[in-house]
């Protein structure tokens, strides 16, 4: 079968682990364990649970590199492996598991005031807070379509949840979100 995923940017690093040079895998820990974690803290509050899961999760990831066919990009497959240990992590412990605050990355192309790094500040504050308190299916969602980038199709590779529900989920979430920042912030908010 040809490997339908000729353009991957990480396909050239991954063959190098594959080849033997196993030190390759630092740059793809160093390029996804920020939005691995932030996908995990859609379940998990305990900062130090929730990077013992990333860390199985990368682990994983090391010892099945192999069997990765480049059918989807290789971080919608990564992902999916993040997704999947975060629910078994879950699964195991029921009794706790929220949603942890996440820090949110804005990157801006100018430099960044005081009072442009206070307002991010707020701004980063008020979204986390909103993602704690959405439902976790939600949560995930939004951090997959709006931080991991994801398209609808490759969400469903990841959750394997329906594109339909999955778009059913995301207008949930969006809808969610303004409800809970209008009531955390006092303010409607113009979008």
């Amino acid at each position: 079968m040809k490997e339908r995923n000729e353009t991957d940017p990480d396909r050239r690093t991954i063959e190098r682990i594959r080849a033997g040079d196993t030190s390759e895998f630092r740059m793809i820990v160093e390029k996804y364990k920020d939005m691995s974690l932030s996908l995990i803290s859609s379940y998990i509050i305990d900062e130090q649970e929730a990077e013992d899961v990333l860390q199985d999760a990368f682990i994983k990831t090391f010892n099945h590199i192999h069997q990765f066919r480049f059918d989807s990009l290789f971080s919608t497959w990564l992902y999916r492996i993040v997704v999947n240990t975060c629910l078994r992590n879950k699964e195991r412990d029921r009794a706790g598991l929220f949603e942890e605050l996440s820090e949110i990355e804005f990157t801006h192309s100018y430099e960044i005031t005081g009072i442009d790094l206070l307002e991010q500040n707020e701004r980063n504050a008020y979204i986390s807070l909103a993602f704690k308190m959405m439902k976790s299916e939600e949560a995930l969602l939004l951090r997959l379509f709006y931080l991991c980038e994801l398209s609808i199709a490759e969400i469903h590779q990841v959750t394997a949840y329906s594109e339909a529900n999955i778009k059913v989920i995301l207008h949930r979430a969006r809808k969610s979100m303004y409800e809970i920042l209008v009531k955390l912030t006092g303010n409607d908010l113009k979008i």
